[in-house]
């Protein structure tokens, strides 16, 4: 199969969508001309036209209020914010209007609106746009939050978004835009709501996120020259979330460690420890579960600081060594 970049999978995503469907169409700023601030949007300006491919003026809640409105009236915008930190200024639309619609018109009005943003930490950008905030719009009862971590799920699960009749907000990890991987060329959907098993194992479970799934990959390859063998599930998507796969998977392994880029406390990785312990999985564990997420600190611009404030590869091979062989978290 052929090779795409995630940025390429989203851009082919997004014209796929536009061809098949008048109604779709994206707007951000500086997605246009200049074809976005990371590249994605590239030329689908010129294909078509600044009528589906709208460049915004610099407000965020601006756009996102436009967005919700667009998407109330049949259409079905996606819109592209520079970088997820820049969503702060948006949560009034996402949170108390895309978010609530649907439910307080007793489902009479319908908000398809997906919403990507760059996120993560790792390209020098400091505290104002490095953070990973899904686990605060996983908290939203009627938002959707996914995060693709290759280049066939950002294909795939933003077509699936697009097709969704309510607001699903996509993160998208800044370091994967130049990762390549195969690519179906015709239009697929992945499910929103399911998680990927990406590597089989027997000793320990890691259930990962975006960039920390491709982390733990690689860590479980170099436990694996140790005999520690260990099974990777990418959750994709944090709400709706995917437990029945984790639960499946640690009473086989015995073992869980999530691991998590956004911070620690009251993260991604506390609310998949809480519905392990709160089923029969739980019975299933031989040591305490294991959170490995994001320092309790601001970003820092400083790059030995900054690798020392998210989960490195490194990390995650300590830590899971120091889970399987001594029982500890």
């Amino acid at each position: 199969m052929r090779e795409l970049t995630y940025a390429e999978a989203i851009r082919e995503a997004l014209a796929q969508a536009m061809e098949a469907d008048p109604t779709v169409f994206t707007l951000g700023e500086d997605i246009g001309v200049y074809g976005g601030a990371f590249g994605v949007t590239g030329d689908l300006v010129h294909r078509f036209g600044t009528d589906r491919v709208i460049d915004t003026p610099i407000s965020e809640l601006g756009m996102a209020g436009a967005a919700v409105g667009a998407a109330l009236t049949g259409m079905k915008p996606v819109l592209e914010l520079q970088f997820s930190d820049f969503v702060t200024l948006a949560t009034e639309q996402i949170v108390n209007q895309a978010a609530k619609i649907r439910f307080m018109f007793g489902g009479k009005a319908k908000v398809p609106l997906v919403i990507r943003m760059p996120g993560g930490s790792g390209t020098g950008a400091a505290a104002q746009h490095s953070q990973s905030l899904e686990a605060w719009f996983g908290h939203i009862p009627g938002l959707k939050v996914v995060q693709p971590s290759t280049p066939h799920d950002a294909k795939g699960l933003l077509l699936a978004a697009i097709d969704d009749p309510n607001p699903v907000l996509i993160f998208e990890h800044k370091l994967l835009y130049r990762m390549k991987g195969p690519v179906a060329e015709e239009p697929y959907r992945e499910p929103i709501g399911k998680a990927a098993l990406r590597r089989e194992g027997r000793d320990v479970t890691i259930v990962a996120t975006s960039m920390m799934a491709i982390r733990s990959l690689a860590a479980a390859e170099r436990l694996a020259a140790e005999g520690i063998d260990a099974e990777v599930i990418d959750l994709r998507t944090i709400r709706p979330m995917d437990t029945e796969a984790v639960f499946k998977s640690v009473r086989k392994t015995s073992r869980l460690m999530i691991v998590y880029e956004g911070v620690k406390t009251l993260g991604v990785g506390a609310e998949v420890s809480a519905a392990v312990a709160e089923s029969d999985a739980f019975d299933f564990l031989d040591a305490p579960i294991m959170r490995l997420g994001g320092k309790d600190v601001p970003l820092p611009y400083n790059p030995v600081l900054e690798k020392a404030a998210v989960p490195q590869e490194d990390d995650i091979v300590e830590a899971a060594r120091r889970l399987v062989r001594e029982g500890r978290a």
